[in-house]
């Protein structure tokens, strides 16, 4: 749609010298979704991939599982007083048989791309029941593979290059090949359009799969991980540490400060490769 950036005159200054140049910004609109016609959340994103975005939020919060538990999504015409289509409010159909949110879910604020869906009422409200188990995911995990990863998700950054403020998510194979990569503003909406991605092409639960982000590990990423199936997250930053709880309590390998041949394994270390799960030791607190 060719709103993924913007152009911007500004004032640059290099050692006492003032220039106005053209700069492109990372563009930033609302999103409302809706289910069955009912608004249910209203989030800011990069637009683009809007459907991969409306569909992999409701993998996160457990509302569908499958492909084919949404009938439909579009955007939603006459969005404005004057009837015209913003492309900013999306309606998701759910299949028949499938059950609607439940009100207890439905947000009427808006959500910052920088910690996502904030404001939920209790740390149990966030533990959504996952359709799928992670822990008994066989997959096994290079060291020398997933050192590759961050070079790989930088160079497929188109936007990022042209703006430089954008966070990335991208799935992996096992085998270190990328599979789908999504940019947004949000680190939450990049990777609820990988999930959604997978998702509209009946590829969830992303078995064997590497999800690699951007930025650091919060704990609403490693839940979508997990709610998608995916049994790995690696991040060039650092989790928090009730993402490293949850990590270890879904059976999710949590990777973090991943920078070049170092990292650091906060949970399933038994799923890299070469013996490093025996040759971990435990750490203990001083």
């Amino acid at each position: 749609m060719g709103r993924v950036t913007s152009r911007r005159r500004v004032v640059r200054i290099v050692e006492g010298v003032a220039a106005e140049p053209i700069d492109t910004l990372a563009a930033e609109e609302p999103l409302e979704i809706r289910v069955n016609g009912r608004p249910l959340v209203v989030t800011m994103r990069t637009p683009g991939g809007d459907f991969d975005l409306a569909a992999g939020f409701l993998v996160s919060e457990g509302v569908v599982r499958r492909g084919q538990d949404i009938a439909g999504i579009r955007y939603c015409a006459g969005a404005t007083a004057d009837g015209a289509n913003t492309y900013n409010v999306v309606d998701v159909v759910l299949a028949a048989g499938v059950a609607p949110p439940d009100p207890s879910l439905e947000r009427n604020f808006y959500t910052t791309s920088s910690c996502g869906l904030c404001g939920k009422a209790s740390l149990d409200a966030v533990r959504t029941v996952a359709a799928w188990s992670v822990g008994d995911d066989p997959i096994r995990i290079d060291p020398a593979v997933v050192s590759s990863l961050p070079g790989t998700l930088r160079a497929a950054q188109r936007v990022f290059d042209r703006t430089g403020g954008l966070h990335a998510a991208g799935l992996f194979s096992a085998e270190g090949r990328l599979r789908c990569l999504r940019e947004d503003v949000g680190r939450h909406n990049a990777v609820d359009k990988v999930v959604g991605w997978a998702l509209r092409g009946s590829r969830v639960p992303l078995r064997d799969s590497i999800l690699m982000v951007s930025g650091r590990a919060s704990f609403e990423l490693v839940q979508k991980a997990v709610m998608a199936g995916i049994p790995a997250l690696a991040a060039v930053s650092a989790p928090s540490s009730l993402a490293a709880d949850l990590a270890e309590d879904a059976g999710l390998t949590l990777i973090g400060f991943l920078r070049g041949a170092s990292m650091n394994v906060y949970a399933g270390a038994h799923r890299l490769a070469s013996g490093l799960a025996e040759r971990t030791q435990t750490k203990t607190e001083i």
